[in-house]
């Protein structure tokens, strides 16, 4: 978990800028690492993604696909950049949940906490899950747990089918991989992706100090 609260430096309202100033804040956060994870936000009837296998921290706004909402590429950066191999799962989960924005996070604690759970990650009675869209303080927080897959883009039937079957879930664990997440808009989404990853650890500090015993699900 990243300590400390680091603010979008220029409050952009640019959605090319605002991918580029979450990838940073992500890669601050240990989240975007080693070329990983993906940050995309849909406005009016375009979707805005970060390319594939670049330094996320080091993005600028013309590095930038522009995608309509079936998925083609109306904007191309050129310089060889390649679309997101995150781009048929951001896909899916915009035409399912007719979301504002998806994330792709490599977290640690995402990847750990696929590790202490089998099928679902639950979590309750924890303050942070008042920032989860749908959830109380007091709920039982679950997240299913799929897969992982040679390559990314094969996720997309499995995701597709976690994403049917859970409702009321906004964020899907990949194991040994890391979490996609989602809302409304790149603000809840961020928001989601901050408190969910503050549960993550949570639960993986509750573990180490043997407050939680039953890890089957």
């Amino acid at each position: 978990m990243h300590t400390g609260t680091t603010e979008l430096q220029s409050f952009a309202t640019d959605p090319r800028t605002l991918v580029c100033e979450l990838c940073n804040l992500f890669y601050q956060f240990g989240w975007a690492s080693g070329t990983g994870g993906g940050i995309s936000i849909k406005e009016n009837d375009h979707i805005f993604m970060a390319p594939s296998s670049v330094q996320k921290e080091r993005l600028h706004p013309e590095d930038i696909f522009v995608l309509s909402l079936d998925g083609k590429v109306l904007s191309h950066p050129g310089k060889e950049l390649l679309l997101s191999q995150c781009h048929p799962l951001f896909m899916a989960v915009y035409q399912l949940r007719n979301a504002g924005a998806v994330l792709h996070s490599h977290s640690l604690n995402a990847v750990l906490v696929t590790l202490l759970y089998q099928n679902y990650f639950k979590i309750q009675n924890m303050e942070m899950q008042k920032g989860i869209s749908g959830h109380g303080a007091l709920d039982t927080l679950e997240i299913p747990i799929i897969e992982n897959t040679a390559y990314e883009s094969e996720l997309t039937e499995s995701l597709s089918l976690a994403i049917k079957s859970h409702p009321l879930s906004s964020a899907i664990l990949v194991r040994h991989h890391g979490v996609y997440i989602w809302g409304k808009d790149w603000i809840q989404a961020k928001t989601q992706a901050e408190c969910y990853d503050y549960l993550f650890e949570a639960s993986i500090r509750m573990h180490q100090l043997g407050l939680i015993r039953d890890q089957s699900n």
